[in-house]
């Protein structure tokens, strides 16, 4: 009767405590007044029945009459010493009266008996601010506790007895138990119970699942139970609710454990970031914001790593936000550059004020360092800024070509492909630098792209110089059956264009030949004609 629900059959717990608290004072207190004589009746029968006499305690604690209350607990106390449910409704009724050590005894006495199987029927019968009072106790002898531990067993020992006291915390607490379940799983993740640290978890973000206390450590769980992905999900989660908790979680970590997590952040970030620049939409703030809180907390942590400083960068510019990415990278470089992604990102600005050949400058390093970088970077730009920025490349490849510098051409031929979406002419420009430097695999590889695209009839001549430049590629490799194959390809369009090239070729290496046997001076009278080809390599007449 003492917990008796107005309404049909809720849950056992709730219909206890509605029962408790929801009914009018009138109904409640002629409920506990009937209570109370047939517990008086029940005791007549039997004075020893323990039942009973707590029967009797409850009526007199809802009827508002605590002394009486204590004196009946006090007599079963006396006939069972250690009996929690006494225990548990003395240190209730002391905290009630404001006899603080008195209570602190008897949950005391309660935690050591280990017994808790009583708790939650007897707590639905004190009222809501009593449970309160219960509930504070205990949270804060626990955190007394710990911060009193010592290392070592005793410290384990500690542990465990502040779990005890957050464990009757939580059930006094019912649904708004968030920072003991909080503390206690940290306590079970300090003794290694990492699946009972995570039930804990759980259950605060059941009900509050914004809770950035509990995604952080909850990640910690998954880390130490090697779920790095999920782990670095809830940093992800908890840093865009609240970075100014994580960043100190995540500064408190063992140098591993915190480098595990700041990887894979960064690595996530730069993964998903290049997913939204890919697919060419505009991006809006809240697309981004996740990550310019992942970019400010890594710097946060550790202000030295550079790719770190990187990110935030891309991420502001990805924003919009090119004066602050340009401002920020000043100062994250000062006094110089010191490393080809950092003055990529500074070419890419430099390229936004519309200095295009010292943006090309900068950005050429990264082309043969990094690729997949550079690509994500030029994302960054407008079609029109990418095509300036792949002519000026390919003119400054063709200008070192031209002076015997294949090697400081090759950045600048590899960004003017990247840049120029993988167009015919740039890939000829490189495989002609990558031959020169002997690099016949990639020059190889080229031209292969370059002889997959559907050509016009205006372009047969070109379609035959690239199944020549094929050929020799191919001959330099040591693939002569291969070689064979491609100059038979470069018949086949046109015969007449194909045999003046072999026919020009053959002279230039003859005359080559010549000037090394004789000298450059006898060698003027052996210089082959190249006005016209051969009867056999001319055009036949066709009647019209």
């Amino acid at each position: 009767m003492l917990q008796r629900s107005p309404r049909a059959r809720p849950s056992r717990a709730q219909g206890r405590r509605e029962a408790a608290e929801t009914g009018g004072p009138s109904t409640q207190e002629g409920d506990a007044r009937g209570v109370h004589q047939l517990a008086t009746l029940l005791m007549e029968l039997d004075s020893e029945d323990e039942a009973s006499c707590l029967l009797a305690a409850d009526a007199l604690y809802r009827l508002g009459r605590l002394e009486e209350t204590h004196k009946a607990l006090l007599v079963a106390l006396s006939r069972r010493p250690q009996a929690a449910p006494v225990l548990a409704r003395l240190a209730l009724l002391q905290l009630r009266r404001g006899f603080c050590y008195d209570a602190n005894q008897l949950v005391k006495k309660l935690v050591q008996s280990g017994d808790t199987a009583c708790l939650q029927p007897t707590l639905d019968v004190f009222c809501h601010e009593d449970r309160q009072l219960l509930q504070g106790h205990c949270h804060a002898r626990a955190l007394a506790i710990l911060r009193a531990r010592p290392g070592g067993a005793d410290g384990r020992a500690h542990t465990k007895e502040a779990i005890a006291y957050l464990s009757l915390a939580i059930f006094a607490a019912g649904s708004q138990a968030s920072e003991s379940l909080l503390a206690r799983a940290r306590c079970y993740g300090f003794l290694g119970q990492k699946k009972t640290a995570m039930f804990d978890f759980n259950a605060v973000l059941r009900a509050e699942p914004e809770n950035v206390q509990a995604l952080c450590g909850r990640a910690l769980v998954h880390l130490a139970l090697d779920q790095l992905q999920e782990a670095v999900d809830d940093i992800l989660s908890a840093l865009k609710l609240g970075p100014g908790t994580v960043v100190p979680e995540l500064r408190s970590l063992k140098p591993e454990a915190q480098a595990l997590i700041t990887q894979g952040l960064y690595s996530r970030c730069r993964a998903l970031l290049s997913q939204l620049l890919d697919t060419g939409a505009p991006l809006e703030d809240e697309d981004t914001q996740g990550l310019l809180a992942v970019g400010q907390a890594l710097i946060k942590i550790d202000a030295g790593q550079l790719d770190w400083h990187l990110l935030l960068v891309d991420v502001l510019m990805a924003r919009g936000s090119y004066e602050e990415a340009g401002t920020h990278l000043e100062k994250a470089l000062h006094p110089a550059p010191t490393s080809e992604a950092a003055r990529a990102r500074l070419g890419l600005l430099r390229l936004k004020k519309g200095d295009v050949p010292a943006a090309a400058r900068d950005l050429q390093g990264l082309a043969e360092v990094d690729a997949p970088d550079l690509s994500c970077l030029l994302h960054l730009l407008e079609a029109s800024e990418r095509q300036s920025l792949a002519q000026a490349a390919a003119w400054e490849a063709g200008t070192l070509l031209d002076a015997g510098q294949p090697r400081r051409a090759l950045g600048y031929c590899s960004l003017s492909v990247l840049a120029g979406g993988s167009s015919a002419c740039h890939l000829r420009l490189r495989a002609t630098c990558l031959a020169k430097l002997q690099e016949f695999g990639r020059a190889l590889r080229d031209l292969d792209h370059v002889l997959q695209e559907t050509l016009g009839d205006s372009d047969l001549p070109r379609r035959v110089e690239d199944f020549c430049c094929q050929g020799r590629l191919l001959l330099s490799l040591g693939d002569e059956a291969a070689a064979a194959g491609a100059s038979v390809q470069a018949l086949k369009p046109r015969r007449a264009p194909t045999a003046r090239l072999f026919l020009l070729r053959g002279q230039l290496c003859l005359e080559e030949q010549i000037r090394r046997e004789l000298g450059p001076a006898s060698s003027r009278a052996w210089t082959l004609p190249r006005d016209r080809a051969p009867k056999w390599a001319q055009p036949a007449h066709t009647p019209s």
